[in-house]
């Protein structure tokens, strides 16, 4: 995706703030001095077997981006692809697990758009708004932050068990409520805070969405192993061969950019379905956000631009 990004034109627009140069979680359009909006879109294939959580878990998925922006979502748009012939029942709760969440955010949905498709794909594309001058991008992170992560990961290689059926139920339950709780009362938390850069913990796994911010930043960032909160039962599944495809992608994708082997068998890589927000913020700001933000964790330290981006302690 990179090298077909590279080709598409750029369009010179001053009031584009933050377009898909630096791989941010939205882009944000400035309509004025004092607002901006910041826009978003994320559908997925079902991770969990109940319709209801699925649709409430691709919601806070999707309103997560807004909230690694610094935003607060306004508007939402559902996606769907359903099969012609699917039961309607099941659409129902997708539907309402969706509309819940959402609603939950103080968002709104205006409408949405559905196709015909013999996957089940579901997501929104969220609109919200922003500060001009309070927007956190991947782009400021800078020597001598350290990271805060929000939210345990391990998600992928949970969902992948379950799949396979070696998943304990208490387990899977703590991933669901991982992936249901909004990434809202992290936002606000780190809101307190000056907060260089900020994205939330998705698809590329943890060391890959740290790579953007690396990347954007012009920095090196270390991520130490022993402090990386794991969901109850991760490790054991990725021993077990648990592994996503998604995790391996990224492993491949990313790993030339890392150095250190202390990947926590994998999950460093592991694609996460709505995980926790990662920022980058002054050592001296680290303690009030930690006392504000319920299960976060320091995970690492961002320093001079190094030989690799990515490095593992």
């Amino acid at each position: 995706m990179d090298q077909v990004l590279r080709k598409i034109p750029r369009v010179a627009n001053p009031d584009l703030l933050v377009g898909f140069e630096t791989s941010d979680d939205a882009g944000v359009y400035r309509l004025s001095p004092e607002c901006a909006l910041v826009q978003t879109v994320d559908f997925f294939t079902p991770i969990v077997d109940d319709p209801f959580l699925y649709g409430a878990i691709a919601a806070a998925n999707a309103l997560s981006d807004v909230y690694a922006m610094g935003g607060k979502p306004l508007t939402a748009l559902s996606i769907l692809c359903y099969p012609a012939s699917g039961d309607l029942d099941v659409l129902g709760e997708i539907l309402k697990g969706g509309a819940g969440k959402i609603h939950e955010s103080g968002c709104v949905i205006v409408g949405g758009h559905s196709v015909a498709d013999d996957e089940i794909k579901f997501g929104y594309a969220v609109t919200g708004l922003v500060s001009p001058d309070k927007i956190w991008t991947n782009a400021g992170a800078r020597p001598g932050d350290i990271l805060i992560l929000s939210k345990a990961i391990g998600t992928g290689v949970i969902s992948t068990a379950l799949k396979r059926g070696i998943a304990r139920e208490a387990d899977v339950e703590e991933s669901i409520e991982s992936m249901l709780r909004l990434n809202r009362d992290a936002a606000a938390a780190l809101a307190e805070a000056e907060v260089h850069a900020a994205t939330d913990i998705t698809g590329f796994g943890l060391i890959g969405h740290a790579r953007e911010i690396a990347n954007a930043s012009d920095v090196t960032i270390e991520l130490n192993s022993e402090w990386i909160p794991l969901l109850r039962g991760a490790r054991e599944y990725a021993r077990a061969g648990a592994i996503p495809g998604g995790l391996k992608n990224n492993r491949e994708f990313a790993s030339p950019a890392v150095e250190g082997a202390a990947d926590l068998d994998g999950l460093l890589y592991d694609p996460q379905t709505s995980g926790g927000l990662l920022a980058a913020l002054p050592e001296g700001d680290a303690d009030a956000v930690l006392r504000r933000m319920e299960g976060a964790r320091v995970v690492g330290r961002v320093t001079q631009p190094g030989e690799k981006r990515i490095r593992l302690l």
